[in-house]
């Protein structure tokens, strides 16, 4: 353990009176082992220890990864039985439980509180004053005040989102003192560059063509952001370039035009679409291949190309054309410039239409307008990334330093100890870790052509699919506006109409002719470009089970350190130019590499291990060390189980470069050598260094909040939190006692809600308590809350609402409650940061469409006419409605509303209003006969006592009640044909 988690433990476990405290700590400082640490000191004399289970599933194995093996963490369930938790909250062990099994023991008194001994909550950051965690604390605390309560979180950046959300949390979770350990702590730092490792920062040069494409994004989002300052509805402020790299700004926006949102025009709300968009385009323009790119480009021209705004832009037609660039060219020529290309050329030609060679090529058809001397060529670039030769570089390099380590006996002794001789190369995907594995085991040629063929076999299935489905006109059409139909057309397809289709006819042409060799070579090829990443050295793969790696590496990419920093050597002046040619050495001196994978469930480790075979044609193909990939996404603690002594970090992250920084200093004697790559003047970098600033500064707001912060506390030193105004209604209604007449007349009782077990999931049921009323939590039937023995609330947010209806489900719930209830209520409730309306009053048509929303709610009320439906604002809004129609109200029996809905062992049903004065299956069957609707079977009813009696019934007595001859007489022959007639 490094000794600045020690000091963490020591300021929480000393502070009076029990240790309660939220801990910030920077991203990537290690918060699972602290957690883990802090367990260790617990003892089971204290009480049981609970932690609140957290939404990331990584965390929660990180801590089980670093906890003590022989005492492990059990977890407590929904499953086991009430008698089975209460044994287990009294053991004084340690246990992980969700959320709301703990709200509902709490409420139901199921837990000895006096033998919990604290709560540890492990995502302070996501909680605020409605969510669960706070209304366990809020009545955990009022149950036992000497019980402890410690946040933790590592997302400072999230705790300044919102006016002073650090100061509320501290509040709603009763805490009284905040930690803050940045990584500019004097304590951090010192620690952390005592041992740094040994840093080497390569600066890899973008291919011209990334430039540009880079530069063409940049300025599509500049124009998205100065539209969005027109519309004078978003702070200027926080709309720069910077802030738009990063996925927060997506929630900064929203959550600033939410509650306006109806009134945006379309154009708005596209923006901010595309800058969502935009976002990720410069992130996998440095992520993935080039191929890929073209891929991803090609769905959103499909997808967006009809509403978007950015397609529209100035700049946008580069980013296409130049994706194109990376990947093809068409070039225009007359078949003998073409008939001996040169076996120097980087490119792979293709004819594709005219010349002497049309035997061995595939034809366009003639759908061309231009001179039939002319022909398309496809000329395949297949651009690769820049970093995959200087990753290849720095792995050879690598192994010459060991070889000339090697050489000497003596150091080898020395660092046998110290030394692992791991190389782990950390990707942000998995996609991306195994597309670099095939690239150093096939070669970065063929594993280009792989993604490329997969590109062209997706043409000829959508061709496929197009000509399969598309009708052919009855009768020979114009052109344009002549039909009655102008084309819209992408902004892409400036170019001539008849150079377009010769250009697709090449490309369905090409993938024809991949689709045609393949068959003819009986070889499988998936036709999912996705597949194309994840081969791992095909043939040659072996899983290995023992290995199972947990999830936990997280990027980091931190600056903060003042290692040294040194330039690969000649990585920078090799690497220009380098993205047009062809390694031929690479292409096929890997081909008998072997490759380990180790699958996991939610990562892929690969470990490459080179044949002796790929290093037997002599210096053409350099022998490199055995490597491991790693996808950080999977959130595996990988630094602890492999102990690499060299880190390649091919997609830099702060996250991760935390993470090696600590694990450097729990092992100052070991030998850790970083590679960082980076593309020179990208926004990798700029989103890198944008990072480390934004938790700074996140820091800094947090310790200018802690010097101002006012935290109530009463005269007992006891923490007031949100019970006080709970509370202050209680000593008000105290001190008013008598002004109601002279104090004779009786306080007002507890209000109380039944409310279903699953809608403990929302925040309702603690805005509610905070109101003063009473939860009793129950599993019903019907309805998720019970006001009275009358009203019954089905309570549905707006995705819900929609969901409701697309299944059906909504009408059957109405249906029960309109059943078994009096007063049945439908409860619509919007949040309270988004915008009161369902759409906006343009969208609202006069017609009843079946697909419009308002159509569907019109249709429920006129088929069931008791329903009451309620519009409520929020969640503090539904309270004041509940208690409003809880007033002159009895308070509703919990054991009645559990059997609600329920059949009983003879199959009668409680409660049922209409089995008050009818027989409910006969009343089914009645309502199934010819000839009886629903305008007249409850006339039916009345006038008949039984089925026999209606049985029995003339005409002329049938049509007086059911209104008519046509129906009466429908009935009777019905009920008088013969059963052989019914076949």
């Amino acid at each position: 353990m490094v000794q600045f988690h020690e000091q963490i433990i020591s300021e929480l476990i000393e502070e009076p009176p029990n240790g309660s405290g939220l801990v910030i700590l920077s991203s990537g400082l290690s918060l699972p082992k602290l957690i883990s640490s802090l367990l260790l000191l617990h003892s089971p004399s204290q009480g049981s220890l609970l932690l609140l289970s957290p939404t990331s599933a990584a965390l929660k194995s990180q801590i089980l990864h670093h906890h003590n093996p022989h005492n492990r963490i059990s977890e407590i369930s929904a499953e086991l039985p009430a008698h089975q938790r209460f044994s287990l909250y009294s053991s004084g062990s340690i246990f992980f439980i969700t959320p709301r099994i703990l709200i509902v023991d709490l409420l139901n008194s199921k837990i000895p509180t006096s033998a919990i001994a604290g709560l540890v909550i492990l995502t302070a950051h996501s909680l605020s004053e409605t969510s669960t965690e706070a209304f366990i604390v809020r009545i955990f605390r009022s149950l036992n005040r000497d019980a402890y309560v410690r946040a933790f979180s590592d997302k400072p950046h999230s705790m300044v989102s919102g006016f002073s959300k650090a100061e509320r949390i501290m509040k709603c979770l009763c805490i009284r003192k905040l930690h803050l350990w940045p990584r500019f702590h004097v304590y951090v730092s010192q620690e952390l560059e005592k041992e740094a490792p040994e840093v080497v920062d390569i600066r890899v040069p973008m291919a011209k063509y990334m430039v540009a494409i880079q530069k063409a994004i940049l300025e599509v989002m500049d124009g998205c952001l100065k539209e969005m300052k027109k519309t004078n509805k978003v702070d200027v402020e926080d709309l720069t370039v910077e802030n738009g790299l990063f996925k927060s700004f997506d929630e900064i926006v929203r959550r600033q035009l939410d509650p306006i949102w109806h009134t945006l025009g379309k154009k708005t709300k596209q923006l901010v679409s595309d800058l969502k968009t935009l976002r990720k385009l410069l992130d996998y323009l440095v992520r993935y291949d080039a191929v890929t790119y073209l891929k991803y480009l090609d769905t959103l021209r499909v997808s967006e190309s009809y509403r978007s705004v950015w397609m529209f832009a100035e700049s946008s037609y580069k980013i296409f054309e130049l994706a194109k660039k990376r990947v093809y060219r068409f070039v225009a020529s007359d078949g003998s410039k073409l008939s001996s290309p040169s076996k120097s050329s980087t490119s792979k030609k293709r004819k594709l239409k005219g010349g002497a060679d049309d035997n061995e090529n595939k034809k366009v058809g003639g759908s061309s307008s231009m001179n039939t001397n002319v022909s398309i060529v496809l000329d395949e670039v297949l651009e690769e990334a820049p970093k995959w030769k200087v990753l290849r570089e720095v792995l050879e390099e690598i192994e010459e330093e060991r070889q000339e380590q090697a050489l000497s006996s003596e150091e080898l002794v020395r660092d046998e100890e110290v030394d692992s001789g791991i190389v782990l190369v950390a990707c942000k995907d998995e996609r991306s870790c195994l597309q670099l594995e095939q690239c150093i085991t096939n070669g970065p040629r063929k594993v280009m052509q792989q993604e490329w063929e997969n590109y062209l076999l997706n043409k000829v299935q959508l061709r496929d699919l197009q000509t399969r489905f598309k009708k052919k006109p009855k009768e020979p059409k114009g052109f344009g506006i002549l039909d009655g139909v102008m084309p819209v057309a992408p902004a892409q397809n400036a170019e001539p109409s008849g150079i377009n289709k010769q250009e697709h006819g090449a490309l369905v042409a090409a993938a024809s002719e991949i689709k045609n060799r393949l068959k003819n070579d009986n070889v499988g090829v998936d036709p999912q470009p996705e597949a194309s990443g994840q081969g791992g050295g095909r043939g040659k793969q072996k899983v290995r089970s023992k290995k199972e790696i947990p999830n936990n590496c997280k990027s980091h990419g931190n600056k903060d350190n003042k290692s040294s920093k040194k330039a690969l050597d000649g990585s920078s002046s090799e690497n220009e130019g380098q993205t047009d040619e062809v390694d031929p050495a690479a292409a096929g001196g890997f081909s008998e590499a072997i490759c380990h994978v180790a699958s996991t469930d939610k990562g892929v480790l690969c470990r490459h291990v080179q044949a002796p075979e790929a290093t037997a044609s002599g210096n053409a193909n350099k022998p490199i060390p055995p490597a491991y990939f790693y996808a950080l996404e999977s959130g595996q603690p990988i630094l602890d189980i492999l102990n690499p002594s060299v880190i390649i970090v091919y997609h830099p992250d702060m996250t991760f470069v935390r993470e090696i920084e600590v694990h450097k200093a729990e092992n100052p004697s070991k030998k850790l050598k970083v590679y960082f790559l980076f593309y020179e003047d990208s926004t990798e970098v700029q989103k890198f260094e944008a990072s480390i600033r934004r938790e700074n500064g996140a820091f800094e707001s947090l310790i200018r909040q802690k010097s101002l912060m006012m935290i109530p506390v009463d005269q007992d030193a006891h923490y007031l939190g949100l019970n006080s105004s709970v509370e202050a209604q209680g000593t008000s209604s105290q001190n008013s006692i008598t002004r109601k007449a002279g104090g004779r007349k009786e306080a007002d009782k507890e209000m109380q809600v039944i409310v279903d077990m699953r809608e403990f999931m929302s925040s309702l049921p603690n805005v509610l308590h905070q109101k003063g009323m009473r939860i009793i939590p129950v599993t019903l039937e019907v309805g998720d809350y019970i006001l009275s023995p009358f009203i019954c609330v089905e309570r549905k947010s707006i995705q819900d609402l929609f969901m409701s209806f697309t299944s059906g489900r909504l009408y059957n719930q109405v249906e029960m409650m309109v059943r078994f209830y009096k007063i049945p209520v439908l409860l619509i409730e919007f949040s309270q940061d988004k915008s009161f309306s369902f759409q906006s009053a343009n969208d609202i048509g006069d017609d009843v469409t079946p697909t419009n929303v308002i159509s569907k709610l019109s249709l429920l009320v006129l088929h069931f006419p008791r329903l009451r439906i309620i519009w409520s604002r929020s969640m503090h809004a539904t309270a004041e409605i509940f208690a409003a129609l809880k007033a002159n109200q009895d308070e509703p029996d919990e054991a009645k509303a559990m059997r609600v809905g329920v059949p009983s062992e003879e199959g009668i049903i409680d409660n049922d209003v209409r089995a008050e004065n009818y027989n409910t299956f006969a009343m089914e069957f009645l309502r199934r006969l010819p000839g009886v609707s629903d305008s007249n079977y409850r006339a039916i009813m009345d006038g008949c006592k039984s089925l026999a009696e209606l049985a029995l019934l003339p005409v002329e007595g049938l049509a007086e009640l059911m209104g008519g001859h046509k129906a009466a007489r429908t009935l009777r022959e019905f009920l008088d044909a013969k059963y052989p007639t019914l076949l």
